[in-house]
């Protein structure tokens, strides 16, 4: 049943960031195409804490154009969590291209992964076209004894219903990114996300913030249909069963 008695008009009015856990989001500071200074970071986690969200997960691109490696990035992570002393817990993980170096960090299991139990790891690809080898990239990471996590599924333009039915049933875990789901990333993206979430595809949510900007203006609109918004709440819900414990 829809939780509220009155029109909702926004996400900050749904109560969707009270107590959420943000999955995805690129907030440690000077590593990648995210935020850049530690200034900008600790200002985006403070608006964090105002908006209620209790806990998020730094997830910097390790890809071919930003080769990050870990110890640099859990140097950087140290940096900003002894600089942050508000009630937001951080945690560090990672979004991985599936491209040539991801195929060798997987030789050595060399990744950051998410949750409490350290085996979802979350990836990505290209919007426009997949890696040739895909599946075999994906199968060799459940071998590996991962789940893989795809960032933002709704936002590939070459992947269809059965694709996503496909990769899901073989054990390929769906990260949506809100915005999508208020059409931020024009209206294919945000038809696919009321799709997968219709449907039950969508494991976590997160907001993929790059900018404090960005969490601003998501804040201040909301999906066309009440039932979209009703699915990124019980997803966010029950994407806590993944989450670490207060910080």
């Amino acid at each position: 049943m829809w939780p509220f008695k009155r029109k909702v008009n926004t996400l900050e009015e749904s109560g969707l960031t009270n107590g959420l856990v943000d999955w995805h989001s690129h907030i440690l500071p000077g590593v990648d195409d995210g935020l850049r200074t530690l200034e900008d970071s600790l200002e985006v986690l403070r608006h964090y804490e105002q908006s209620g969200i209790k806990e998020v997960w730094l997830t910097p691109h390790i890809m071919e154009d930003y080769p990050n490696t870990t110890a640099d990035l859990l140097l950087r992570f140290e940096e900003l969590n002894l600089a942050w002393n508000g009630k937001v817990k951080l945690n560090l993980a990672s979004e991985n291209m599936l491209d040539t170096l991801f195929e060798e960090r997987l030789e050595t299991r060399d990744f950051l992964t998410l949750g409490k139990e350290g085996n979802l790891l979350l990836v990505e690809t290209s919007y426009f076209s997949p890696p040739i080898n895909m599946e075999d990239l994906l199968d060799n990471v459940l071998h590996a004894g991962y789940y893989p996590m795809l960032a933002h599924p709704e936002r590939y333009r070459y992947m269809s219903e059965t694709d996503y039915r496909r990769l899901h049933e073989r054990g390929v875990k769906f990260q949506l990114d809100y915005l999508s789901a208020v059409g931020s990333y024009g209206e294919t993206a945000r038809r696919k996300s009321e799709w997968l979430l219709k449907e039950g595809l969508i494991d976590l949510i997160g907001s993929d913030i790059h900018r404090l900007d960005t969490f601003k203006n998501m804040m201040t609109v909301a999906p066309k249909k009440s039932a979209t918004l009703e699915s990124l709440l019980n997803v966010a819900r029950s994407g806590n069963i993944y989450t670490t414990s207060s910080k």
